[in-house]
Order: C-alpha cells, then structure tokens, then sequence
C-alpha cells in the first residue's frame, strides 16, 4: 500500500503504528476522568438560568443579597390524634437546631380550658391546614442558613426523633431530588447498555465487532463526564442524559468506521485495512457529525441558559467522541482483528426491495398525504401545552421525595408563595400594601415584619414612643426614656435628646435589639425570669429579621389562593407592579437603581414563558438555517436539502402534536432541545437515503436508483435510529423528573417518526422531486466518458466497469492490468506500459 499518497494516509498511518502511545494516553485520561468527575459541581435549580434582564433573576440576586434563608422543612405525620399532634409539636420544639415551629394555637389542645380572643379564633379551614384526616402538618424553620450543612444535620435528628411515628418529610435541604434522578440514571444507563448490545448484535456481521465499539464509546463517555468540571458548573439535566444521548448521537461514527474496515479486510492485512479505513471515514464521519453538532449549536443561541449548558455539553461529547473514534478504534480494530474474523454470522438485517418497490409504485400518492399530516401536525403542534413550572407535570415513576409532597398536598393542598422586595423599611408604607394585599380574594396569606405582631397588639416593625415601649415590654418608664436617650445617642440623633425623647418614635424591632445589646453590655440588669423571655424574644426576632429585613429592602411573604400555573395567575402578578409601585414612588425616583422585585415560582414560569416565545423562533430557525448550509454543501444542490429538511421538519410537527392530542402538558424545554437534536441528528437519515439515490442515479434509473437507495440505507438507519428511539424513550419512562422525561420522550418518539417518514415516505418524495433535485445543481454532471487502458494506470474517482473482474465504486490507487471503466467522476490515466513491472519497483524508480 502506498503510504505516501497523502498527508491524510500519513495521518492514519501514524495513528495505527502508535496505537500502542494512544491506548497508555487514554488509559491515562480516563484514570482521571474518574476523579475528575467528583469535581463536576451540577446546579438543581431550573431557575438559575433564567436570563440577567429577568424579574426572578434580579430579584434572586437581590435577596441572595440582602437577607438569610433559613433552612426549612413541612413534617407531616398520618394516623395521629389531635392530642398526640400535639405533643410531637412539644418535641419538635425541643429538637435541637430547630427555632421556629407553626402548628395549632394551644386553645385547641383537648382538655385546654383556655378562651381565644374573638380575631385569634381559626376557622375551620385554618385548622385543617395544620391538622387534616387523623394527619398533622407541622411548618419546620431550623436555626441555620439552608446553605449549612448543620441545618441538613438538624433535619436528620429531628427524623430520627420522630422515627416511631408515620413520617412524611418533605424539603429542599439536601440533594434529594438530585441523588434520587443519580440513581435513576444508574439504572437507564445499564437498560440502555443492554439495548445498545442486543441492536448491535443483531445488527452487525461479526459478534468481535461489538466490545470495540463498546470499549470506544465506554472511554469517550469517561473522559467527557471528567471533563464536565471544565464548564464550571452544568445543569442536573445536562449531567443526567449526556451519557446516555452521547451513546445515541455518536455510536454511528464508530459504526460506518467498522464497516468501513470490514470491506478492507477484504483486501489487505489488518493494519492496511485499518489505515485505508480510517482514511475514507475521517472525511464521510467528520461531515456527518457536522449536522448534529449544528442542531445541538442552536441551543447557545436560547436567551435560556439551560440551553447553551446542554447545547454545549452534548457538543463537547460529539467531539470527544469524533476523537475517540479516530485514534482510539483503530488500535482495538488491530487488537480485535482476528476476533473479528472468527466470529463472523449470518447478517440478521433483510434486504427491503418491497419498500423500494412500494415507493415507485406510490411516488404521486405518498407526497400528497405527507404535505396534509405535515400540516395538520403544525396546527396542533402549535397548541401544545406548555408548561414552564413542575407543578402540572406527570412522570411515570415518582421518587420518594414526590411521594411525600403529593400526600402532603392531598391532605393540606398546596402553598404559592411569592416573595415581594418592597424598597423601604417604612411602617407605614409597607403596613397599607399589606392590608391593601389582605383583602384581595386572590390572597390567602401575607407575611411580614409590619403585620407580625410582636406583644399586646403591637408589631414587629411599628414604630413606638418610649411610654408604648415601657408598656410593652414591661420595662419602667424611667428605663425606656434612658434606653430611647442612649439609642439617639448611639445614631447621633442629639436634637432628640435636647428635644426630649418623649415623642421619638423607634421600630419595636430596632429597640427591642438595641435592648438587648445594653442588657450583654451591663447597662440594664432585669430579673433572670425577665431575661429569658428577652432572650427568646430576641431569638425570634433576629431570625425574623434575618428573614425578612434587609439593609434596603423588606421583604413580604404573600400565599397565593391562585395556582402556581395559570393564565388568571399571570395576569394577577402583572397587575401587582400597577398596585405597589407607587406607594414607594419616592423612594426609587430618588435611588433610580431601587425598584420593587417580586420571585416566586409563579414568577419564574412567567418569565420563562415570556423567554420561550422568542427562542422557540431562535432556536427553529437557527437550526434548520445551520444544517441547510451544510446541506448545500454536502449536495451542491439546492432542490435536495429542501426536501429533507422538509421531511425531517415534518416530523418535528408530528411529533410535538401528539401532546396536543394527547392532552398531556408538556414541559417547555423538551421542545426546545428535542426539536435542536431531531434536525440535527435525524437528518443523518435522510441525507444516507439522499445521498444514495443522488449516486444511483449517475447510472440507474428512477426505480432501481429507489429500490438500491431504500436497500443501502436501511441497516443504518435501523441500527442508529433504533438505539437512539429506544435511548429516549428509556429516558423518558424510567425518570421522575418532569424535564428529562419530557426530553426523554420526545426524542424517542420523534426519531421513530423520522424513521418512518425517512423509510416510507422520503423515496417518494425522491422519485416526486427528482428533477428538480437536478435543475436545482449547482454544477453541471461531466458526460460519462469510456476508456480502455492497459500497464500501469491510476485511477482516481467514480467508475463502472472492469478492472479485471467487473467494479463499481469510488478507487484511488495504481491498477498493474487491464481497465475498461466508464469514468463517473474523476479519471483514468495511464503511467507506463510497462506490464510485467512490480507496481512497487515502478514508484521507487518515480520516487528517486
């Protein structure tokens, strides 16, 4: 074999003699690869890729900002009486780490003989939200910040206390739902794995072909999840199915490689074969992958970050995959070889003519019919029901975390809470916008510092003289007046001193601290009973501040009668802003950068929905545009990447008109990637059948170009579309989060839609469109020319006929003999007539 023919051979050459230097390279890189995945940080939160210019964004930097969250949990326990609920509410109290519990006033205890006031008595539907069919629910808020790692601790000794009893936790502290979709994702990779054998077996022609197609795609999965760290931190659902849609995207390259090495094999020795293969499957590879890595590029153009995080991720994995093939596998085909011969079997994919046949005879029928589904598939798939929150999803399987939440929620309903960032501490601002929000029918609750009420009517926030304080916190007047003289003094307010501090009006809060602070200091000394009671009080109130008080911002907690999701909840929270941002319009026309923030989940499914709306058009048009100039490209044609993008477009449509059919809500972002990687990867189908029949058609007619195309095409298609159809739906019926398994599904079921559209309905649209696949080239086809040479004779292009036995295919190479071809493309030339000469000799005499 001539060596030297190109830079290209030389590449491969070097790659297949230093085999040996790239097995020890990615033994190295996977060695570490698997340490390095333990530095990967993955983000759970769908909401931290929400864009910069997003309410819910800025208002999460605001508060992350400004105030504390405290960890916290909702504790139910079934079968219980209501005297036993409430002694578990003592011990919850009593359990270390935990500093606030709500549950019933303890009028309600049974035997209590205590009398409510007339505005402290619950209805009956407040006391079914604590105590509900023999269930108690008990509001948990720990001592720490949800961030420490000592609330997780509190949380685990508070189960365990309470282990005796019938338990439901529910909370965000931990990775639960993290940790439950990790091992869910255990069990679909080693389902997956099983597919993967099974499709391979029965797909390929030799059982040896199988671990060097594992072993590939098993190292480029390693080393591409060690490498995850490299983006700093990805999205849970970006390191939940990038190994999984790795396999599935890429198991083709490795693929056309080994059935590129098994037709050498045929010719050469192994390592000769292996080189010759490598060097024709670099270039088709290389140029398959490109439509794949456009579609999955479309993402980075989503105004949603989880769409660059995923769009990135799975590209990175092509590409490491790419390089996998090209110098991992040649080594393991060299390594495999002999295996590879010996286990030779019966081929178990049938030739199809029939389909081949069917499509000629339907090519006026089938176009028609397609161009009428297409279109009613993109009326109902522009009624799909979106949905940009968790809370109306389904999944076929529930986590334990779920569980609880929906008994939890069965029992007591469901809470929304939003969070309102009001730009103020004044009293008597934020106290009018919460009765003003108290008295809407749409609110069930509001919490904050101006309507919590701290002592004998008083709240926490209300601004009180030093005679309301002394009366309060039951202090002597003398006492509140010097405290009030020292707190001026502390601020440099001296003219209320020299005024009189009578009048001077302080927040409870702020006095009550500053309190505090004087009793640690020495300056008041009250009984050890008084003490207490100041110290728990302080302890409340520090944390409500905390909670609730930032250095610019107050914060209000307000508990939606709305659902999370709705039209009627939208337009609510976009009638808020018209409400209260007047109240403090002062204060941000002097601080321009201050505003009112309002986050919630309602909040963030609105500004989700709003940013879907301008990428679904993005990400749509950007990938069709992408693989369309690869397409030109590829076909020099304008006519056939119009018609597969039609095809596979079609598809898309189908595919997404099911949920509307099926009246199944749909989660946004699985439309979004799942229509990405159906143009960029299912195209893959189409343009084999494309390509194919476009060949065909230098030298056959219309119907055996159809029947050669559908029969060539078919293992392909099958092997790769199976793996990645059964892949997604694997996915999607083993996962308990809504956005995988929306993923999941989709993708499965739209890559047997692309099959079968490619299969069944793309060979009529050929046959329909085959001239003006023609009038439509870019480049006029050279006429078929014959020659008839003897000797020494490169040949270099597209021929049919004899060298010495009948051909048909693309050659390059120095024929020693007799050539009678007709030239498709390319050429014949003869070098010497020197017959009886070695083919070797007559280059080394070239050469020198």
């Amino acid at each position: 074999m001539d060596n030297k023919s190109s830079p290209l051979m030389k590449i491969c050459s070097f790659i297949v003699d230093k085999r040996n230097l790239f097995f020890l390279i990615y033994i190295i890189l996977i060695i570490f690869s698997i340490f390095s995945s333990n530095w990967v940080s993955v983000e759970n939160d769908l909401s931290e890729y929400l864009s910069d210019d997003t309410e819910t964004r800025q208002t999460m930097d605001m508060m992350e900002k400004e105030y504390t969250t405290f960890g916290s949990a909702k504790v139910m326990i079934s079968n219980i009486s209501l005297s036993e609920a409430f002694e578990v509410y003592e011990k919850i109290k009593e359990s270390p780490g935990v500093s606030e519990t709500s549950f019933l006033p303890d009028y309600l205890k049974p035997g209590s003989t205590e009398v409510p006031d007339e505005d402290e008595e619950l209805t009956l539907e407040e006391i079914r939200d604590h105590y509900n069919d023999s269930s108690a629910l008990y509001n948990v808020v720990f001592r720490y910040a949800d961030d420490d790692d000592r609330a997780l601790e509190s949380l685990d000794t508070l189960k365990a206390s309470l282990a005796s009893y019938d338990l439901h936790v529910s909370s965000d502290l931990g990775d639960v739902q993290a940790d439950a979709i990790a091992e869910e994702m255990k069990l679909i990779i080693a389902v997956v794995g099983i597919v993967v054998v099974t499709v391979l077996i029965l797909t390929s022609q030799t059982f040896g072909e199988v671990p060097v197609l594992l072993l590939t795609f098993v190292a480029a999965a390693l080393i591409n999840n060690g490498t995850n760290f490299l983006m700093g931190t990805i999205s849970f659902v970006s390191n939940s199915v990038a190994i999984v849609l790795q396999l599935a995207l890429s198991i083709d390259y490795a693929i056309i490689f080994c059935n590129h090495f098994k037709e050498e094999r045929e010719h050469y020795d192994t390592r000769d074969a292996v080189i010759v293969s490598l060097a024709h499957s670099i270039p088709e590879i290389s140029s398959s992958s490109l439509t794949t890595i456009s579609g999955l590029l479309a993402l980075l153009f989503m105004g949603y970050g989880l769409g660059a995080d995923l769009g990135t991720t799975l590209t990175k994995s092509i590409l490491i995959s790419l390089v996998a093939v090209f110098t991992l596998m040649p080594g393991l085909l060299v390594l495999f070889s002999d295996l590879m011969m010996k286990t030779k079997h019966k081929n178990l994919v049938p030739m199809i003519p029939f389909v081949g046949r069917f499509a000629y005879a339907t090519k006026r029928v089938i176009p028609p019919l397609f161009l009428l589904v297409a279109a009613a598939g993109f009326y109902f798939s522009n009624k799909c029901p979106y949905v940009y929150g968790y809370s109306t999803l389904t999944t076929p399987v529930r986590n334990d975390a779920q569980i609880t939440e929906d008994m939890i929620e069965a029992t007591f309903g469901s809470d929304n809470i939003i969070a309102i960032n009001l730009p103020s501490h004044d009293y008597y601002k934020i106290s009018k916008i919460a009765e003003t929000l108290e008295a809407m029918p749409e609110i069930k609750s509001v919490t904050s510092l101006s309507n919590t009420e701290a002592k004998k009517g008083y709240m926490v926030s209300q601004p009180l003289t030093p005679r309301q304080f002394s009366e309060m916190a039951d202090l002597d007047y003398d006492v509140s007046t010097m405290l009030y003289s020292m707190y001026a003094s502390d601020k440099e307010e001296y003219g209320r001193i020299i005024g009189g501090v009578g009048k001077y009006r302080i927040p409870f809060i702020d006095i009550y601290m500053f309190l505090h602070d004087k009793i640690d200091e020495g300056y008041i000394d009250p009984d050890p009973e008084d003490r207490k009671d100041l110290d728990d009080t302080y302890d409340k109130l520090s944390l409500a501040r905390r909670q609730l008080q930032g250095k610019t911002y107050e914060r209000m907690l307000v508990s939606l009668e709305l659902p999370e999701e709705s039209p009627e909840t939208f337009a609510f929270l976009g009638g808020l802003h018209r409400i209260i941002d007047p109240v403090f319009e002062a204060e941000m026309d002097e601080d321009p950068s201050l505003r009112v923030y309002i986050a919630g989940e309602s909040t963030s499914e609105m500004d989700l929905k709003g940013q879907f709306e301008t990428d679904n058009i993005v990400v749509s048009v950007v990938s069709v545009l992408f693989v369309l100039v690869i397409l030109l490209f590829t076909f020099q044609s304008a006519g056939m990447p119009l018609l597969l993008i039609a095809v596979i477009e079609g598809a898309i449509f189908i595919n997404f008109s099911f949920p509307t059919l099926m009246q199944a809500n749909l989660f946004f972002i699985s439309y979004l990637i799942v229509s990405s990687i159906q143009m960029g990867a299912n195209i893959d189908y189409a343009i084999v059948m494309g390509s194919r029949y476009q060949e065909c058609r230098k030298t056959m007619g219309r119907k055996d170009s159809i029947i050669e195309t559908v029969n060539f095409a078919f293992p392909t298609i099958i092997t790769s579309g199976s793996i990645l159809a059964i892949a997604g739906t694997v996915i999607g019926f083993l996962t308990s989060d809504g956005a995988i398994a929306g993923i999941g599904q989709c993708l499965g079921r739209g890559t047997l839609i692309s099959m079968f559209l490619v299969l069944l309905v793309l060979p009529q649209i050929l046959l329909l469109g085959d001239k003006f696949i023609a009038k439509t080239a870019f480049s006029v086809s050279r006429p078929i020319r014959a020659k008839d040479e003897s000797g020494i004779i490169r040949v270099d292009g597209m021929i049919r006929g004899r060298i010495s036995g009948q051909i048909i295919g693309t050659v390059h190479g120095i024929i020693r003999g007799d050539v009678q071809a007709s030239i498709i493309s390319g050429d014949i030339t003869k070098l010497a007539d020197n017959e009886g000469q070695d083919i070797e000799e007559y280059i080394d005499e070239k050469d020198k």
